[in-house]
């Protein structure tokens, strides 16, 4: 078992937001190197910011390693200063330091996933959120982030979804409590996206998606959200959060357990197509 505190996770963020160590590691590096090309082509951060539609400073913050660089930015800047590549290079580890330390690991095996299993009992998990709701749910974080922050959190929940554009296509499944679907965060408007990008994930041919009623006498979920991902060598994890802490867990014998945990949970619950005839009903209430 590998733990973290804080944990991002499918669908919630860390408390701090200096969790993601913007400043430090592989952002400094893109950060000197973007300076040493932009230097040796001779031109000004106004000049560069024109040519990419971004702000001087927010391309000094990125020379800084201040903020994460989007993969946009990485490319018209590459293309720009005559690269020849390098930056874009960086782009996939740039992007992965989005994510909080902890977390940087796990999503690497979201991505790489072959299949992914998940159930959630407060948030939509974050590969089916839409930023309308992602950014509900930051900018309800206490203590508060601020809007730099919220924006890079919500840009990192987004780049996970990339992953229903992958093939050969991961196998997935998701079992959501109803609280969740009936939840309004973010208000009626978000609200109705979020039930309408249910429906839509759910029509990929490789996603299920189910709902575990209320009314349930039998539950099998009470312990918490979990999430179980196999990677293409076979090796099965599984990762857990609650409050303040998160784990991978890689041993045989908890993740066997949760495998086990996650079977009942989709037996109890309503099955695909109940699901979502479930959600089309609560979209017609609104």
């Amino acid at each position: 078992m590998v733990g973290g505190r804080d944990g991002e996770g499918p669908g919630t963020e860390p408390p701090d937001a200096s969790a993601s160590e913007p400043g430090s590691g592989i952002l400094r590096v893109f950060g000197r190197q973007l300076k040493r090309f932009r230097l040796r082509a001779g031109i000004e951060r106004t000049d560069l910011g024109a040519r990419t539609g971004y702000s001087p400073s927010t391309i000094a913050a990125y020379e800084q390693g201040r903020r994460v660089p989007p993969p946009r930015f990485i490319d018209l800047a590459d293309e720009v200063l005559d690269a020849d590549g390098i930056l874009r290079e960086m782009k996939d580890e740039v992007a992965r330091a989005q994510y909080p330390a902890f977390f940087r690991d796990a999503a690497k095996l979201e991505a790489e996933a072959v299949e992914l299993h998940a159930y959630d009992t407060h948030l939509f998990n974050g590969l089916m959120q839409t930023e309308g709701y992602a950014r509900a749910v930051f900018t309800m974080r206490r203590p508060l982030l601020d809007k730099e922050t919220i924006d890079q959190r919500v840009a990192a929940r987004l780049l996970r979804q990339q992953i229903y554009s992958r093939w050969p296509a991961p196998l997935m499944s998701f079992v959501i409590e109803e609280a969740v679907l009936r939840r309004p965060i973010g208000g009626v408007a978000v609200h109705r996206g979020q039930l309408e990008q249910i429906l839509r994930t759910g029509e990929n041919r490789n996603v299920e998606i189910q709902v575990m009623p209320l009314q349930r006498e039998d539950h099998a979920g009470l312990a918490g959200p979990f999430t179980l991902i196999e990677t293409s060598s076979g090796e099965r994890i599984a990762y857990a959060e609650v409050q303040k802490s998160s784990y991978l867990y890689t041993e045989r014998t908890p993740v066997r357990e949760l495998e086990a945990q996650y079977g009942i949970i989709r037996a109890q619950a309503l099955t695909p197509r109940e699901s979502n005839a479930f959600v089309g009903k609560l979209l017609g209430e609104l």
